[in-house]
């Protein structure tokens, strides 16, 4: 996993490893190191708030200190405390629920299909609920990745009540004895009140079924978007009780740096990484494993 994380931050790691080099560079004093760490860190899109407060944590930290070492040891440190640790998935209870939601063209229906595949490829019985009713041909994408993978999809036709299609999906797992539901919703803009409220009505459904329902909602962001994607994650936390952050296209990006800023702001831990575009391109988080990724 650290591997794919890492490869994941490559880009980021690339962008940064020449300004921190620099940041450090032998013979600067401390002042000089804060401010191209400040610079560093915001060409990162780790954001304004975030970057004042690491600045401000390390002047504090290293009023006794102008090593360059001592430092990049603090600098880690302040980057990993920023990281709410992520609860252990090693053994979920049956049955499971769990939902993703998210903005359109964010990468969920694929992000969907590979916590299918990870559950699936850990020896647990899967099935996906193709609930995004409202963008055309979405339900025939979740089937393509069903018949792909190998796992069951309970779908809906175009225009058909969501909630509906996750009550089938519930009792279908129920009825087949399998063990973990994942519900992909349809992709909207955080903006439009009545798709929001949708993800109300499925959670209810959800829950009268099975007590505690969805047991996760995670919000899948385009890490591509970077902080820009905080606006979106926001009217999600008032709508759908989100408990994680999924981070699709990492790979893409190199400004992997908004990490920090999305975890800082919502504090919510960050759960799944997607690393590339298969269905085993994808990595559960792990602060240490980013912070190392991010700076080594």
């Amino acid at each position: 996993m650290w591997g794919n994380i890492r490869q994941a931050l490559s880009r980021t790691r690339e962008a940064l490893r020449l300004r921190l080099a620099e940041a450090f560079r032998t013979g600067r004093s401390r002042d000089e190191i804060l401010e191209a760490l400040e610079e560093t860190l915001l060409l990162a899109d780790a954001g304004p708030a975030v970057t004042s407060g690491i600045i401000d944590n390390l002047r504090r930290r290293s009023q006794k200190t102008d090593s360059p070492e001592a430092l990049a040891g603090m600098l880690r440190e302040e980057i990993r405390a920023l990281l709410p640790v992520s609860p252990d998935r090693t053994s979920l209870p049956a049955p499971f629920v769990m939902m993703v939601v998210g903005a359109n063209g964010g990468g969920k229906t694929t992000s969907a299909a590979k916590l299918a595949y990870h559950f699936k490829s850990r020896g647990r019985s899967v099935l996906l609920a193709a609930a995004d009713t409202f963008r055309a041909a979405a339900p025939e994408q979740t089937e393509l990745w069903g018949r792909k993978l190998g796992i069951p999809v309970i779908r809906g036709q175009h225009g058909a009540d969501p909630a509906s299609v996750v009550f089938d999906a519930v009792q279908s797992l129920k009825a087949r004895g399998l063990q973990i539901l994942v519900i992909d919703t349809a992709g909207r803009l955080h903006t439009n009140h009545n798709l929001m409220q949708e993800l109300d009505k499925i959670r209810r459904v959800a829950a009268r079924e099975i007590p505690g329902a969805p047991h996760e909602t995670l919000l899948v962001l385009d890490a591509a978007v970077g902080r820009n994607s905080l606006a979106q994650a926001r009217e999600f936390l008032r709508f759908s009780g989100l408990t994680g952050v999924f981070l699709a296209k990492m790979d893409g990006t190199a400004k992997g740096g908004s990490v920090l800023g999305i975890a800082a702001e919502l504090n919510l831990p960050i759960a799944y990484v997607g690393t590339g575009e298969g269905e085993e391109d994808l990595a559960e988080f792990s602060p240490e494993d980013f912070t190392d990724a991010l700076l080594s």
